[in-house]
């Protein structure tokens, strides 16, 4: 598989990733065994970026993702995240990104993960109670301590990213970005470029609705997070349909799948993004794998990029923004 770099600092990682979240949280119904088969088909594929964070089960989906790589470290680049607090059994405390926790969290993860040191730690969320030179602050002595190789941040606003990059240099920011979620193409993806950060695009599928799979809300497990996301609502699940449909259509054209096609169009956008779409059966893995086989000529990306333009999804990309983009 291709490689591609995120920063300046060094870090390479295969130029897709795999989102481990839904193996244990958030998307239905869960199985460790094919959780644990998918992670290996990725190694077999060329995947060699493994994204999870602490609060994902809470804490259960490292374990798993440390388990499933046992035995294959020195082949991976092992992405995780701290920041959303959650307690053992899944209620949310909050937000915080004090100095005392990020050591309280990297320790943890450490554990569950069963490694000496994590490749990229993200501050998941960014704290409106702590200035960011504080946490990432923190950050930078883990880096020195050896328990951290390279920073990220995620779902940072331009300004806190480049306060941060002035404490110490930060490799990556991830955000979400595809084809119904273009918004850091306005401000975030310029000054990612100009200060040489990384840029790692989660939910590249639209949390799985740019797949096709889903022709309504019913279609999801009754106990999926998705049957309350405003995208996957009412009148807004019918009109982002529509959007699904445009891309079914390119994507038969061009003998590929809707996946395959946004997942292309996203990586289409430049050397220096990583999607990470997330999956938890071999059977999709395998599809999203194939997106590198479709090389898209500029002309259909700029048709793609048309019909279904920044803002043309309904609905927003969470209930609550006031999480993101700080």
């Amino acid at each position: 598989m291709e490689k591609r770099r995120l920063g300046n600092e060094g870090l390479t990682v295969s130029a897709q990733g795999l989102g481990c979240m839904g193996m244990s949280d958030f998307y239905g119904d869960r199985d460790e065994e094919e959780s644990i088969r998918t992670i290996h088909r990725a190694l077999e594929l060329g995947i060699a970026f493994f994204d999870t964070a602490d609060m994902y089960g809470p804490f259960t989906n490292e374990e798993l993702v440390g388990k499933a790589l046992k035995g294959h470290r020195d082949q991976v680049i092992l992405a995780t995240k701290f920041g959303n607090e959650r307690t053992a059994d899944g209620k949310f405390v909050r937000i915080n990104g004090t100095p005392a926790y990020v050591r309280e969290a990297v320790e943890g993860s450490l554990r569950r993960l069963g490694v000496d040191v994590i490749d990229l730690y993200y501050q998941h969320r960014v704290d409106p109670t702590v200035a960011i030179e504080e946490t990432v602050g923190a950050m930078a002595e883990l880096v020195k301590e050896g328990k951290v190789r390279f920073l990220g941040l995620s779902e940072a606003a331009p300004e806190t990213v480049r306060r941060a990059h002035k404490v110490h240099p930060i490799s990556a920011l991830q955000t979400e970005y595809s084809l119904w979620s273009r918004d850091p193409e306005e401000e975030i993806l310029p000054t990612m470029r100009e200060l040489g950060i990384g840029f790692v695009a989660y939910s590249p599928l639209g949390r799985g609705f740019l797949t096709g799979r889903f022709k309504n809300p019913e279609d999801l497990p009754a106990d999926d997070y998705r049957r309350h996301h405003p995208r996957f609502q009412g009148e807004n699940f019918a009109r982002n349909l529509e959007l699904v449909r445009t891309v079914e259509d390119m994507a038969r054209d061009l003998g590929a799948t809707p996946a395959q096609l946004a997942l292309a169009w996203v990586m289409a956008q430049g050397p220096d993004i990583v999607p990470i779409p997330g999956t938890k059966r071999r059977q999709y893995l395998e599809e999203n794998v194939g997106a590198q086989e479709l090389r898209l000529t500029p002309e259909a990306i700029q048709r793609l990029s048309e019909v279904i333009p920044p803002g043309k999804a309904a609905g927003l990309r969470y209930a609550d923004m006031s999480t993101v983009n700080r």
